[in-house]
Parts: structure tokens; C-alpha cells; sequence
């Protein structure tokens, strides 16, 4: 049965998004995350293709953290025929809760807009999925412990370990019971190290085939982003208009509510009124206050202070459509944070839509933006922006704090894979763009002297040929398409 073992690659390879691995093993197999494709066209139409794989012995998912380029796919697998576990942390799981119906929604919306204006190419526009598909999915997650081995398939142990991304979030360790064992990691989405909110990410001791993710693999973050912030507030102040952020409502909405009320609290910007127009991001930050095995230090002081660790001083919640649009009436200077992080759906189309060709306005682009979405056009200095249908003018100032990201970046990278007794047999850079995927590759080469490469999407790595100790199969591993 080993010589069919295998791990293939089917997505977030060349690309941040759709994050899908599939672990083979004794005639059945085991899905590592599920992500949507998202930005580049080409791209977005995968998630319309049926799952490439046997569902049939697909026994269990196996779940990295909740953000939907790596769990967005689920509602389609289970709309195809899945009924097996979906495994994940207990983080994940309350966030999926709030996560998976809100996409769903938001794709119903879509759709429904799009047939009410006719800007759709297909009559009537669907969308990808439904709430009643959401509902469905969410009914099979099984929630699991960080630290503590389960089994996820016959003869496939399981480990999760906190890696400081965002609420839940791990990397996964898989050991096969062959002989001797051969054990799988994913580093999953790597966090940022002494961080207020979140605990560092853990290091993992041990691996023969690992998956390391390179979003920032060629790029060190600004060391200090708070300060950078401060001076977009104030010019956005001095401009008198508004300072739109679009943000993840899942881990960076909560770090910058943070970061705003520190400034707010040392003087160093004046007290705005701060819109958190995003109903599930009010709701996520309900739960990272639910998940104290997920807290660093300086988020439990504050909770044992009985204060509101994610709160500003003028701090608003605008649950209702009416109460987002009613932030059309306000003249600045103010503050809306709303999804999505990259543009490319939620609220914050609307803000932009209205205010974009008012000069007065800022908007920072607080992290990475995709290729191919509204975000990267804007980031790369686009004059118009196509939203529902319109083209847009962009008159507004455009910033970019990349400090502020979720991930780790290069040197962050390195600190985790540090963590490693010895290097893996082979190693795989994943859910990166090329250049950084790549850069991360030549540094890891030069510190490892070990197998190391860019994964190819598609591919099917030999876990058999893994397994012989000739240093030939650890440079070059079998490989098919």
C-alpha cells in the first residue's frame, strides 16, 4: 500500500490562495485545508470545477485555521457529496460559525445584484454556494486540541500547534505509522512574533516532508507599524475626510482596533469616531475574548483588568445595511473599518464606491492584496476602480502598511523553521507568488543544504520515495502531473 502514498498539491502553489493538499495513504485519502481560489479570473473559476478527486475515499479534512482561501472550498466539497469530519481547533471552529454563512450570504447577495442589474454574463448569475450549503458543513466540524495527537484516518495521528496567525490558527502535524514513521508538516499561515493579541507561533521539532507557506518570503515587515499608522491618521485628519481600511474581519480588524486605541491612549492621534462597519467582525471579536488558550500576555492583562481589550474610545458598531449607509452622511474626520481585507466583496465597496473620487479621503490598505484584486489595482496606482459594475474614479490617497500583516515575513519565517531539529527530508514553499516563494527557496537552500523547491500545482509527491534514504530521493523526490 505505501507505493501509492502520496501528498498532491492542489492549490496556493504560484499563488496565495486556494489551499489544498491530499494526503493518500492505505486506499484512502485525507484533504489538508480546503481554500477557495481567489483574485486572478483563471484562478476563481476552479471553485466552479468539480472537486479533482475520488470523493469517495476522501475520510477525513483536516482544517489550518478558519480564513476562507484555506477552509472557503468546504460548503462546495459537502454540496458534492462529502459527510466526513472536518477537523480543526476550537478557535476555528467558532470562527467558521461566523465565517462560512457570512460568505455564503455575501455570494447570494452577489448574485442577486447582479440579476437585478444585469452585469452578470450568465442568466440568471448562482452563487458559488449557499447558507443552507454553509449550515450544512458546519454540522460536520469536530474540534480538537492544540498539542494532543487524535486519528484523523487509520494509521494518520494528527497534531495541531498554535502558530500565532490568527484566533485558532496552527500549524498541522500528520505522522504515518509506516515503517519507520514518516511524519507530514504543514506550517500552515505562519504569524508575527511578540504581538499584543495572539501567542507566538510554536515551533515544530520534527519533519520528513514539510509544507512551509511564503507570503512574505522575500520581505521583512516595518519594525515598528504603530508608528506608521499614527502618521496616516493624522494626515488623513489634516485632509478632513474619511480614512477607509479595508480589513479581514478574522484577525486584522481586531489588531489595528487595537493598535488605534494605544495611539488613542498615548496622545499621539486625537479621538475619532471609529466605525467598525462589518457584522462579522463585531462577532469575531466577541469570540477572541471566548479564547483564552489563544491569548498572549498583554491581551489577559487587559481582561483581568475588566476592560474592553478590543474597543476605542469613540468605538461604533454598525450592524445594519441602513446603519452603513447612514456613514454617507458623515463628513470627516472619521474612521470606517470594514471588509473586505482585499476588496473583493463586503461593505467596504460601498464606502469606496462614495468616497473614492473625493480627494479628501485615505484609504490604507492595511496588508497583502492578491493579484487580481481591487486591492493590488489600487495598491499598483490604478485611476479608476471597477465596483458593481461602474468604473469609479480614484482620486483619494492610497496607502499601504504592510507591517500590520497577519503573517510572518521572511526573518519570521526562518525564526519558526529554525525550530526544527534537522532539516526535513523535503521541503515544499507553498502559498506564495513566485518571487517570494522563491526567495524564501534560496534562503532555505543555503541554511538547510537539503531538498528544498517551490511546489508545482498539480503535483504528487512519492511518499514511498521519500522514505529510501539514498541521498538521491531527498534531492530529487518522484514527481508526477
Amino acid at each position: 500500500m505505501l507505493d501509492t502514498s502520496s501528498l498532491q498539491i492542489l492549490g496556493a502553489a504560484g499563488t496565495v490562495t486556494g489551499s489544498k493538499y491530499l494526503l493518500r495513504f492505505q486506499q484512502q485519502s485525507l484533504l489538508l485545508d480546503c481554500g477557495l481560489f481567489q483574485g486572478l479570473k483563471e484562478l476563481r473559476l476552479r471553485n466552479w470545477a468539480k472537486v479533482p478527486f475520488d470523493l469517495s475515499q476522501l475520510k477525513a479534512v483536516v482544517l489550518s485555521h478558519a480564513h476562507l482561501d484555506h477552509t472557503g472550498y468546504l460548503p462546495l466539497l459537502v454540496r458534492q457529496g462529502y459527510r466526513g469530519p472536518i477537523y480543526c481547533s476550537s478557535g476555528t471552529a467558532d470562527l467558521l460559525g461566523v465565517l462560512l454563512p457570512d460568505s455564503a450570504h455575501l455570494q447570494e447577495e452577489e448574485a442577486a445584484r447582479a440579476n437585478r442589474y444585469s452585469y452578470s454574463k450568465h442568466a440568471p448569475a448562482l452563487p458559488l454556494y449557499t447558507v443552507a450549503d454553509a449550515q450544512a458543513t458546519l454540522r460536520l466540524v469536530e474540534t480538537k486540541p492544540y498539542r494532543e495527537a487524535f486519528s484523523a484516518v487509520e494509521g494518520v495521528q494528527v497534531r495541531f500547534r498554535p502558530n500565532g496567525h490568527i484566533l485558532g490558527s496552527c500549524s498541522v502535524e500528520l505522522e504515518l505509522k509506516t515503517q519507520p514513521a514518516f511524519r507530514i508538516v504543514f506550517s500552515g499561515d505562519v504569524g508575527r512574533y511578540g504581538r499584543p493579541i495572539l501567542h507566538d507561533p510554536e515551533p515544530v521539532p520534527q519533519a520528513d516532508l514539510l509544507l512551509v507557506e511564503s507570503t512574505y518570503g522575500d520581505r521583512i515587515h516595518a519594525p515598528d507599524p504603530i508608528n506608521e499608522l499614527a502618521e496616516v491618521v493624522n494626515q488623513s485628519v489634516a485632509r478632513g475626510g474619511a480614512l477607509l481600511i479595508p480589513a479581514f474581519a478574522v484577525g486584522r480588524t481586531q489588531e489595528l482596533v487595537w493598535a488605534i486605541r494605544q495611539l488613542e491612549d498615548s496622545g499621539r492621534i486625537p479621538t475619532l469616531p471609529v466605525f467598525i462597519d462589518s457584522p462579522m467582525a463585531i462577532d469575531v471579536s466577541a469570540l477572541y475574548c471566548r479564547h483564552p488558550e489563544d491569548h498572549a500576555l498583554d491581551m489577559k492583562l487587559l481582561m483581568d483588568e475588566k476592560r474592553c481589550p478590543l474597543c476605542c474610545k469613540k468605538y461604533q458598531l454598525t450592524r445594519t445595511p441602513d446603519e452603513s449607509k447612514a456613514l454617507n452622511d458623515i463628513k470627516g474626520p472619521f474612521i470606517v473599518i470594514a471588509g473586505a481585507g482585499m476588496l473583493t466583496g463586503g461593505r467596504i465597496l460601498h464606502h469606496l464606491k462614495y468616497r473614492l473620487p473625493d480627494p479628501r479621503t485615505t484609504v490604507l490598505l492595511a496588508g497583502f492584496q492578491s493579484i487580481g484584486t481591487r486591492g493590488r489595482l489600487l495598491q499598483e496606482g490604478t485611476k479608476h476602480l471597477r465596483i458593481h459594475g461602474q468604473d469609479v474614479p480614484v482620486r483619494a490617497a492610497v496607502v499601504t502598511l504592510h507591517g500590520y500583516s497577519g503573517h510572518g515575513d521572511r526573518n519570521e519565517l526562518l525564526r519558526w523553521l529554525s525550530g526544527f531539529q534537522k532539516p526535513p527530508r523535503l521541503t515544499l514553499v507553498v502559498h506564495g507568488e513566485p518571487v517570494p516563494a522563491l526567495a524564501l527557496t534560496t534562503a532555505l537552500q543555503e541554511r538547510w543544504r537539503s531538498a528544498v523547491r517551490p511546489a508545482q500545482d498539480g503535483e504528487v509527491v512519492s511518499i514511498a520515495r521519500l522514505l529510501d534514504d539514498s541521498p538521491s530521493s531527498m534531492s530529487l523526490p518522484e514527481v508526477a502531473r
